[in-house]
């Protein structure tokens, strides 16, 4: 029997979105809270090894395309060959097409349409899908969401019906 190989080291990258967002009371709107990855991988107890920086606390449509392109060199300079990041999903179709071409790397984009400290948020699961899909992927850019993985460019958010599916 052949032993089971040691994890790969998967470099999480935070940016913001609804993901982390926090509702303070009636007469405020969501804002970009700290990051909820962390707190959702301790307690899922993962066991692998990894890394969690912030780039940023940004919704996704204030996303640019100079922070798109500090989230490639971030990626680009991340000494692991997986990466997960986190992301608003209203822009990470965008943010996941500026990706393409990095070479020799796994990347995950994933989000929530409810934010992870709401209970009954899709969070949880599409991060633990996520997390799965970083681990077993070949090289390239992908989106996880709604218990599918998408190839950066085959890939639309339907807003009306609050999900990620394939585009033509």
């Amino acid at each position: 029997m052949n032993p089971t190989p040691e994890p790969e080291f998967v470099q999480v990258f935070t940016t913001g979105g609804t993901i982390d967002k926090v509702y303070y009371d009636a007469k405020d709107d969501y804002t970009v809270g700290d990051p909820q990855i962390g707190k959702l991988l301790e307690e899922a107890r993962v066991n692998f090894p990894y890394a969690i920086e912030a780039l940023f606390k940004k919704d996704s449509l204030q996303m640019t395309d100079a922070d798109r392109a500090r989230i490639r060199e971030a990626v680009a300079a991340a000494p692991a060959r997986r990466v997960l990041i986190t992301h608003g999903t209203d822009t990470m179709v965008e943010t996941a097409r500026a990706l393409v071409g990095v070479p020799d790397k796994t990347i995950v984009l994933v989000g929530a349409m409810q934010p992870a400290r709401f209970l009954g948020s899709d969070a949880e699961f599409n991060i633990g899908y996520a997390v799965a899909a970083v681990q077993l992927l070949p090289p390239g850019v992908y989106i996880a969401m709604n218990g599918q993985v998408f190839g950066a460019e085959r890939v639309r958010k339907n807003r009306e019906r609050l999900r990620f599916e394939a585009a033509p």
